[in-house]
């Protein structure tokens, strides 16, 4: 079998996204997931789409992903139940709605011009049905949601098509350099090439550990739960200030929540754990945005081991080895970036140029060398 010119550890979105643009560039790609693709982070995301509240780094990558999203059946051949119905910051205080107003002004400062911060009225008439504690919202209108599991099959769709080799059930156990080829190997033999990716989410350090850099990176099992199907009356994607929660309606009338409730983990096995009592308190935060949901029955809850780094912004730069890039801990807000980040990793990897939009994700910020440049 003839080696392709770019492996890439680890099959979701991020992984897939980076194999679609580099296809179409015109490199071979193959693709090895440890179990199926958008088994973890991906499959169990909330599917936001949002540039609300973004830590102001990401700010330009997520830019340009949002204009992605809007066009986003261009580049993978399906909407992947993307609406743009907007995401709301909800605030109950006078204190959460002047520090929001604070925010938003530095954002504007910058150039953006994605939020702004909205009044009960304009809140009542987006949120019909809203509990009338809450006064007011930071707003992005150009925000949204997808489905997650139909944005997975479009992707890797598209990845197939554009001539990428996906294979699944292949844990890579092994990374290294070999005469000028990264080796990697699995339960099923050896695949070399002469660049790699490593996009292995909650296991992306292990996978930098294989080839002798140490990257900081802790995990988290953000949970889900979905309802019984509502009449619709909501459209935005809701959050409410200082509390893990996102709530939207899909198409089909049920409540899906999520936004950071927490399960747990085994990293080894790659298994999660339900924690009940935490989706309960989930539930509770639900209800108190929204009474008149408190008697929806949950049908189903699900979750997935996602990357989680101590400032909770991604990973995605070239490693210390040469022909070696990194592209993993997005901590639980990588779903909108996934397309623009997906290209400007396929650039970095064709060039070797850093593009500015990927310029504060270096590994080395974690390090007392990287933290004093």
């Amino acid at each position: 079998m003839t080696n392709p010119d770019i492996l890439i550890v680890g099959g979701g979105l991020h992984g897939l996204s980076a194999a679609l643009h580099l296809a179409r560039c015109g490199a071979s790609v193959t693709v090895l997931e440890g179990e199926f693709v958008g088994r973890h982070a991906s499959g169990a995301s909330a599917a936001g789409v949002r540039t609300l509240g973004r830590n102001p780094l990401e700010m330009p990558l997520s830019t340009i992903s949002m204009d992605m999203w809007h066009d986003i059946a261009e580049l993978v051949g399906d909407d992947c139940g993307f609406h743009a119905h907007g995401q709301l910051r909800v605030a109950e205080t006078d204190a959460q709605i002047a520090a929001e107003t604070q925010r938003i002004a530095r954002l504007t400062a910058a150039g953006y011009d994605n939020e702004t911060v909205i009044g009960q009225d304009q809140l009542r008439a987006l949120v019909p049905g809203i509990n009338p504690k809450f006064i007011g919202a930071a707003y992005a209108a150009r925000d949204g949601a997808a489905d997650p599991h139909r944005t997975l099959v479009a992707f890797r769709a598209a990845a197939l098509r554009a001539g990428v080799t996906i294979r699944e059930g292949a844990p890579v156990t092994g990374l290294c350099r070999r005469g000028g080829l990264w080796a990697a190997t699995m339960p099923g033999g050896t695949v070399s090439a002469p660049q790699a990716i490593n996009a292995a989410g909650a296991w992306g350090a292990r996978i930098a550990a294989l080839t002798g850099e140490n990257i900081p990176l802790s995990a988290k099992a953000s949970m889900m739960m979905v309802t019984e199907r509502l009449a619709r009356t909501i459209r935005p994607v809701v959050g409410i200030i200082g509390r893990s929660l996102s709530f939207k309606q899909s198409s089909q009338g049920t409540l899906v929540l999520g936004g950071g409730i927490q399960g747990r983990y085994d990293l080894d096995s790659g298994r999660t754990f339900m924690d009940f009592h935490a989706l309960a308190r989930g539930a509770m935060a639900a209800t108190e945005l929204m009474p008149s949901v408190s008697g929806a029955r949950i049908t189903r809850c699900w979750s997935g081991i996602e990357g989680k780094t101590q400032d909770l912004l991604p990973v995605i730069c070239p490693a210390r080895a040469e022909g070696l890039f990194h592209a993993f801990g997005f901590s639980g807000h990588g779903f909108q970036l996934v397309p623009a980040a997906g290209a400007a990793i396929a650039e970095m990897v064709i060039t070797g140029i850093v593009p500015p939009t990927l310029q504060p994700f270096a590994a080395d910020r974690f390090s007392q060398e990287g933290a004093a440049a």
